[in-house]
């Protein structure tokens, strides 16, 4: 029956090949899980899990096991690194993957996706009352054509030729009464009277008209162009890659891990010892944040980073690793340093990393102690 068990197939391949070099240096020792836990100072059950690849160890343990079999720390500490970022991502990978199965499980108990008809946009909504209204008018127009007219009464008190017979018998005799009469100035100013008030008539339907058409498309009615406006300035808020949660100022006092800074984000600009402990200065250039990092610490030991006006401080737990809350960078994350202090009164502060040549492998905790 084979020692170990199968790694999980969904692990990364560096999390993956991590987690059998720590398998391959506990089998050349020779020793039991069990033993390994009393060497190391960890539990037989957190070994359980660092070896199955259901965890990633601290860095301390990695160290302290290389101590117990003899291997280089330099060697797995690099390896760590690389699983820790690996690590890293893919939590970010299953963060963003229970937020949308939240959102879907959230809509689907609101009944968003079968019940709720989608909201249509004013515009949209404008021109619907519009059609509509031109439909009803439409079918409005057949119906009033098509509808008997009450019969008027004919008006009795209109003059006629039988009240001026001295005029028809004129007419008579007349050799023009063929040819149409000049119109006398009464009927004239009774037909100007006419015209005017069918002129009136004809503006106040067209003003009507017009009336309507504003209602139903209101902002068409104007025939002024309108004054060109300024083009917008371009937003000055940075897009953010997926899982990224703030930057700058914004970052300020909160957890790297949590706000997604951290992992593929990071670098480490500058690293120092305190006596036997590793003090880091991680930076992150899409959150334009730095925060200081101790490992392979003694419980109790501490890290605090200072810059743009804000510091930080962490103290290791019984893991010998710690981190900081975040604080804002504007300039060089080169010059930013951290210091640390043992329980011993040990201090010590980071220095900057030298530029690694292309192709060369990122130099190590485990290198930079020794």
């Amino acid at each position: 029956m084979p020692r170990w068990k199968a790694l999980p197939e969904e692990l990364d391949p560096q999390v993956r090949e991590f987690a059998g070099q720590l398998r391959r240096l506990v089998d050349r020792s020779g020793l039991s899980v069990a033993a390994v836990a009393d060497a190391t100072g960890y539990s037989k059950t957190s070994w359980e899990r660092y070896l199955n690849g259901r965890l990633l160890p601290p860095l301390r343990a990695v160290v302290a096991l290389a101590e117990t079999t003899g291997a280089q720390p330099a060697h797995l500490t690099t390896l760590w690194e690389l699983a820790e970022r690996a690590w890293s991502r893919a939590e970010m990978r299953q963060d963003v993957t229970m937020e949308a199965i939240s959102v879907a499980q959230a809509r689907a108990a609101l009944g968003w996706d079968t019940d709720q008809p989608a909201a249509e946009s004013p515009a949209k909504g404008a021109k619907s009352a519009k059609n509509s209204a031109k439909s009803a008018a439409a079918s409005e127009a057949p119906r009033t054509a098509a509808m008997p007219q009450a019969p008027q009464p004919r008006r009795t008190d209109l003059p006629s030729a039988a009240d001026f017979p001295e005029w028809a018998a004129a007419a008579d005799r007349s050799p023009a009464a063929a040819a149409p009469a000049a119109p006398s100035p009464a009927a004239r100013r009774s037909r100007r009277g006419r015209t005017v008030m069918f002129a009136v008539g004809a503006v106040g339907a067209a003003l009507v008209a017009g009336a309507a058409v504003l209602l139903l498309n209101p902002g068409t009615g104007t025939t002024e162009k309108a004054a060109p406006r300024p083009a917008a300035a371009p937003s000055a808020k940075q897009a953010l890659p997926a899982g990224v949660r703030c930057t700058g100022a914004g970052c300020v006092g909160k957890d790297p891990e949590d706000m997604g800074c951290g992992g593929q984000h990071a670098i480490t600009p500058s690293r120092g010892t305190a006596g036997r402990a590793v003090i880091e200065v991680r930076y992150s250039k899409v959150c334009h944040t730095a925060w200081a990092r101790i490992s392979r610490a003694a419980k109790g030991d501490q890290a605090t980073l200072s810059a743009g006006g804000h510091s930080a401080t962490a103290r290791a737990e019984r893991d010998g690793a710690a981190y900081t809350p975040m604080v804002e960078v504007t300039g060089d994350p080169a010059k930013v340093a951290a210091c640390g202090t043992t329980v011993a009164g040990v201090k010590g502060c980071s220095r900057p990393v030298p530029a690694t040549p292309a192709g060369a492998p990122a130099p190590s905790a485990g290198s930079a102690v020794r």
